[in-house]
């Protein structure tokens, strides 16, 4: 399976498919930060984590659903699923709640759910939904939120290595609480290279200890799993 980075917290999903000479092609979170159109071209499926722009622009997925012959199939929160289908009537069955402790096959990929609520970044900050996605039992997505998925062995953990609602102490301990066997940066658009040096080194230092190597991704670079 070929994962590739996009800014922030966008994924891209590739493997061969048995049904189609063309890959099959998974994208979790092509939000506003990133280039979700150039992510989301090909794709069969989305899986939305949570309902903030920066995981989900509105826009780019309208245009992909819209697409002369478009099957994309979309997976979000209750509520993401619920606009998503009022903005666009004509692709309305292929839009889908996703709710945690879940497990379905799309577009070629095995998907477990798990968490259901966003990390707080304020008490006076209401909660929104948020669920966190284990794609063929190898790469986990848990969108803003230190989910753990408890009772399985990960292959590639995307790490949120900032954001408004963490600190370096929790990251580390979500990373050394998982002990994926890779562990890739994600959500890390709020930093700029001096910080996200820092912030890395120790990660990737601490993830060590556990087994798990750290390694950054450049935008748009591709790693197999």
């Amino acid at each position: 399976m070929l994962l590739t980075k996009f800014t922030h917290s966008c994924i891209r999903l590739e493997k061969s498919s048995a049904d189609s000479a063309e890959p099959a092609v998974l994208v979790l979170d092509p939000g506003s930060f990133s280039e979700a159109d150039q992510a989301l071209a090909g794709a069969q499926t989305v899986l939305i984590t949570h309902e903030h722009q920066d995981h989900f622009d509105s826009k780019a997925l309208a245009t992909a659903l819209a697409a002369e012959g478009s099957a994309l199939q979309v997976w979000a929160p209750v509520g993401v699923a619920e606009t998503l289908r009022s903005e666009n009537p004509a692709a309305a069955e292929r839009i889908h709640n996703a709710e945690p402790r879940q497990s379905f096959s799309a577009g070629g990929f095995e998907i477990r759910t798990f968490g259901g609520q966003h990390a707080l970044i304020h008490a006076s900050i209401p909660m929104v939904a948020n669920v966190a996605y284990l794609v063929d039992d190898a790469v986990y997505h848990p969108g803003d939120s230190f989910t753990i998925p408890d009772g399985h062995n990960v292959e590639a953990l995307l790490v949120p290595v900032h954001a408004p609602w963490s600190k370096s102490s929790e990251v580390i301990d979500f990373v050394l609480s998982v002990r994926a066997k890779q562990a890739f940066q994600m959500h890390d658009a709020l930093l700029n290279q001096l910080g996200l040096g820092l912030v890395e080194s120790h990660v990737g230092r601490l993830a060590a200890t556990v087994g798990t190597t750290f390694r950054h991704l450049a935008t748009l670079e591709s790693v197999e799993i």
